[in-house]
């Protein structure tokens, strides 16, 4: 059996990406545990979403004009690309995941 290495993860580095992370609460640096629902984006998403208000904001899939048709190329995009991270069988299909509690069942 080949020895593999494990490699710890590097959260001063991760950091970096997360603008967010760049300011101190209380003089120390923010620590931010209240992830359950909402999620802080990484600097090359947040410029990506800029990027596309201020050029390309338009209904997807809803028109016959430039602005929709560069938003739609944008979307079907962004599916190719998850599809492709996560290896799913087709960018069209709906990929839903719920994880819910036990407590919570009823």
């Amino acid at each position: 059996m080949a020895v593999t290495e494990t490699r710890k993860l590097d959260a001063q580095k991760l950091r970096v990406d997360f603008p967010i992370f760049e300011q101190q609460i209380h003089g120390k640096p923010l620590a931010y545990l209240d992830s359950a629902v909402t999620t802080h984006k990484p600097r090359a998403v947040l410029d990506k979403l800029r990027e596309f208000y201020e050029t390309s904001y338009a209904n997807v899939h809803r028109g016959v004009y430039t602005l929709s048709e560069r938003a739609t190329a944008e979307y079907e995009g962004a599916r190719e690309k998850a599809a492709a991270l996560i290896n799913a069988p087709s960018a069209t299909r709906p990929i839903m995941r719920c994880v819910r509690a036990p407590e919570l069942a009823t």
